[in-house]
C-alpha cells in the first residue's frame, strides 16, 4: 500500500465524520451564501479542529470565493484545500537531527502510546542505517523499561535502563555516555507521563533537560510531544499544559485511524503554533508516517 493510500485508509472515520458532509455542502455550492459557510464551519467543528480554527479556515475560504470570483463546487473546495493546508503549513515538519549524536526527547501523558512510538521511530531509523540508543527516562510507570526493552530488542536498537524508581536523570546521564561510547547516531529519550503533579513534572523535564545541554550542548535537539488522537480537544488541553512545562519542537499524533475526530489536527497546528511532525495511522512500524500537510489535507477531502 502506497503512502498516499495508507493515509486515507488512517482516515477513513474521520472521512466518513467530515469529508462526505464537506463534499456534500461543495456538490451543493451554487454561489456564495450564508448557509454553505456555516455548514462548513460545522462540519469542521463536529471534525473536532476547534471553533476557533473552524471559523478562521472559513472566513479565510470566504476571502479567496470573494477574491476569485467562485463560482463551482470543485473551485471552491480547491481553495479550501489551500486553506488547510496553509493552516498545517505554520512550521516546519523535518526532524532536525544533523549531529552525531542527536536527541529525541518523548513526552506525553501515559496512555497515549508513547513507548510504542519510540520503539517505532527506532525501527524506522535503524532501517535507514542509523544507529539509535533508546533511554528507559520514565522509571516510575510500572513495567515501561521492560516494554521499551521489547521494542528495542525488535528494533535492532541498544537500550540503557536502571531500575524501577530510580532518578531518571540519573539514567539519561548515563544514557548519553553509552552513546559516546557506543557511537550512537540518534538518542530517544523516554521520559514519565504522570507524576504527582504538574511542578514534579516540570522539574523533572527541567532536571533531564538540563544534563542533555550540558553533556551535549552542540547536539540537535528535539521535544516530541505524543499526543491520543481519539481523545480530541483534551488532547489540545494536555499540548497547552505541556507547552508550559517543555520546549516542544513538535507533536506526534497516534491513533488517527481510531477517531472520527481527526480535524484535531488542524486545531493543534493553528492554536499552539507546533508542527505536527508524525501521525499514526496503525499498529505496525510503517503506520507511523512523516506528517506531509498537502497529503493529509487531500486524503481528506478526496472522495
Amino acid at each position: 500500500m502506497g503512502f498516499f493510500d495508507k493515509i486515507k485508509q488512517g482516515l477513513a472515520k474521520t472521512k466518513k465524520n467530515m469529508s462526505i458532509q464537506m463534499n456534500n455542502v461543495f456538490a451543493g455550492f451554487t454561489g456564495e451564501n450564508e448557509e454553505f459557510f456555516d455548514e462548513l464551519e460545522e462540519a469542521l467543528i463536529m471534525a473536532d479542529a476547534g471553533v476557533d480554527t473552524s471559523l478562521k479556515a472559513v472566513n479565510n475560504l470566504r476571502r479567496l470565493v470573494k477574491e476569485r470570483g467562485l463560482r463551482g463546487g470543485e473551485g471552491v473546495k480547491a481553495a479550501f484545500s489551500e486553506v488547510l493546508t496553509e493552516i498545517l503549513q505554520s512550521a516546519d515538519s523535518e526532524l532536525r537531527l544533523g549531529t552525531k549524536p542527536s536527541v529525541i526527547l518523548m513526552v506525553g501523558v501515559n496512555g497515549v502510546g508513547k513507548t510504542t512510538t519510540i520503539g517505532k521511530l527506532a525501527a524506522k531509523m535503524t532501517a535507514s542505517g542509523k544507529k539509535v540508543l533508546l533511554v528507559a527516562g520514565d522509571t516510575f510507570r510500572a513495567a515501561a523499561a521492560e516494554q521499551l526493552t521489547v521494542w528495542a530488542e525488535r528494533a535492532g536498537a541498544s537500550i540503557v535502563r536502571h531500575e524501577e524508581g530510580s532518578d531518571p536523570a540519573s539514567v539519561v546521564f548515563d544514557g548519553i555516555a553509552a552513546a559516546k561510547a557506543r557511537g550512537a547516531d540518534v538518542i530517544i529519550i523516554d521520559t514519565a507521563g504522570r507524576l504527582h503533579n504538574k511542578q514534579n513534572l516540570m522539574n523533572e523535564l527541567n532536571k533531564i533537560t538540563r544534563i542533555i545541554n550540558r553533556e551535549l550542548p552542540d547536539a540537535d535537539k528535539e521535544t516530541l510531544l505524543v499526543l491520543d488522537a481519539t481523545t480530541g480537544q483534551n488532547g489540545l488541553i494536555q499540548a497547552k499544559q505541556f507547552k508550559e512545562t517543555a520546549d516542544i519542537s513538535g507533536i506526534v499524533l497516534t491513533k488517527l485511524d481510531g477517531t472520527a475526530k481527526g480535524g484535531i489536527v488542524f486545531a493543534i497546528a493553528d492554536e499552539l503554533k507546533l508542527p505536527v511532525k508524525f501521525i499514526g495511522v496503525g499498529e505496525s512500524a510503517d503506520d507511523l508516517m512523516p506528517f506531509e500537510p498537502a497529503e493529509f489535507v487531500e486524503a481528506l477531502l478526496q472522495q
